[in-house]
C-alpha cells in the first residue's frame, strides 16, 4: 500500500515540473533575495540569549487536516519572533499543507531572524526557487533522497549560502549524512504514519550527541520536554502544530517560551 509520503514524493515530482516550465531558473535568480545574504539558522539556534525554538507556520497536514485555516503570515510569523523564536520555519507545500511560497516572502519582509523552507525537496529547482522566496535554509529530508541526492541538493543550497537541516527517522539514515552538514534534525513523527513518538529523539541523540547541531522535530507540546531534550543533547526545537492549533499562535508562543526560560532558571539554580 502507497503511504503519505510516498503520496507527498509523487506529486512534488510533477509540481515541480511544472513549475520550471512556468518559472525558469533565470526568472527565479532576478528575485531581491536571491543575491542577498542568508542568516545563519545555526548560529541562532546556538544563542545563549535565546532558547532555540523554531516556530512553525502551518495551515493543515495530512494527519490532523485543518489547523489554522485563516492564520495569516505576517501577524503569525512577526509574533513568532516577537515572542523569542530563533528562527522560523514556513511550509510551502500547498497540496498537503495548505503552504504557498508567498507565505515565507511574506515572512521574509518582516522579520529578520532565519527562515527555514519546509517542503519536500527531491530536485534543485527547489533549492533555488528557496533562496529567490528569501529562505536562509533548506529541509533535506533523508528518506526520501538517496545519500548523493543529499549531497548535490546539500553542495547546491551551500553555494548559495543557505543551511541544510537534514531530517533523519531512524538509526539506518545516518549513513546518509554528508560532509557540510552540521544541522541534524530527528523526526519524531513517522512520515509514513504519521504517528508521533518522542523515544525516537532520545535514541538517536544518544548515537548523535556532540558532533552536530541537533533539532528536535514534532510531538513537542510542553516546556518540560525541552529540558530533557536538552539534557539528551539537543540544541533546537521545531514546533508548529502546538502554535498553530491555538487562535493566536503567536501568544501561545510567547507563553510557551516564558514557562521555558522559568524552568531553565529553575534548574541552573538546583
Amino acid at each position: 500500500m502507497e503511504n503519505i509520503l510516498d503520496k507527498i514524493v509523487a506529486y512534488k515530482k510533477k509540481e515541480v515540473e511544472e513549475k520550471q516550465s512556468l518559472y525558469p531558473v533565470k526568472l527565479l535568480e532576478k528575485s531581491i533575495y536571491f543575491n542577498a545574504q542568508p542568516v545563519s539558522l545555526e548560529k541562532y539556534i546556538l544563542r545563549e540569549d535565546l532558547d532555540g525554538v523554531i516556530a512553525e507556520f502551518k495551515r493543515r497536514s495530512p494527519s490532523k487536516g485543518m489547523i489554522n485555516a485563516y492564520a495569516k503570515s505576517e501577524k503569525v510569523t512577526l509574533a513568532y519572533m516577537q515572542a523569542g523564536a530563533s528562527a522560523l520555519s514556513v511550509l510551502t507545500d500547498e497540496n498537503f499543507f495548505g503552504g504557498r511560497n508567498s507565505d515565507l516572502e511574506t515572512a521574509r519582509k518582516i522579520n529578520y531572524c532565519p527562515i527555514l523552507r519546509k517542503d519536500f525537496i527531491v530536485d534543485e529547482y527547489q533549492v533555488i526557487e528557496a533562496r529567490s522566496i528569501g529562505a536562509d535554509a533548506i529541509l533535506l529530508i533523508a528518506a526520501i533522497l538517496t545519500r548523493d541526492e543529499i549531497q548535490k541538493l546539500s553542495s547546491l543550497a551551500f553555494s548559495l549560502g543557505m543551511e541544510v537541516l537534514l531530517e533523519l527517522h531512524d538509526e539506518s539514515e545516518i549513513d546518509k549524512v554528508t560532509p557540510g552538514i552540521n544541522l541534524i534534525g530527528v523526526n519524531n513523527r513517522d512520515l509514513k504514519t504519521f504517528n508521533v513518538n518522542l523515544d525516537r529523539s532520545m535514541k538517536m541523540a544518544a548515537i548523535l550527541s556532540g558532533s552536530k547541531t541537533l533539532i528536535a522535530e514534532s510531538g513537542i507540546s510542553e516546556p518540560e520536554t525541552i529540558i530533557s531534550l536538552r539534557d539528551a543533547g539537543f540544541s533546537g526545537f521545531l514546533i508548529g502544530e502546538n502554535f498553530m492549533k491555538t487562535s493566536d499562535p503567536g501568544k501561545a508562543c510567547a507563553g510557551f517560551i516564558a514557562k521555558l526560560k522559568t524552568f531553565t532558571f529553575k534548574k541552573q539554580q538546583a
